[in-house]
């Protein structure tokens, strides 16, 4: 069996994450905190969700513009997996 292995693009603004997030019957996805460091930070707000790339730190997906602790950042959630940019 021939087996491809993908190299994954390890880039220093990217940074994948545990979030906890609410899914609701309309199949809607609201996360409500993230993990850095080793610490839980709250989402304050949502602003906008829209399908968008991360110019910054490469990658794709439903991009969430949150405020957290009143600084705005992007948290992608790409196939699976959540990342935010720094």
């Amino acid at each position: 069996m021939i087996k491809f292995e993908t190299p994954e693009y390890n880039n220093p603004n990217k940074h994948y994450t545990e979030v906890k997030a609410i899914f609701d019957k309309e199949g809607n996805i609201t996360p409500l905190s993230m993990e850095y460091d080793g610490q839980e930070f709250e989402i304050d707000r949502i602003t906008d969700i829209r399908p968008a790339a991360s110019l910054k730190s490469g990658g794709a997906g439903i991009r969430y513009t949150c405020f957290i602790d009143g600084k705005q950042t992007y948290l992608f959630l790409e196939d699976s997996r959540w990342f935010f940019e720094i």
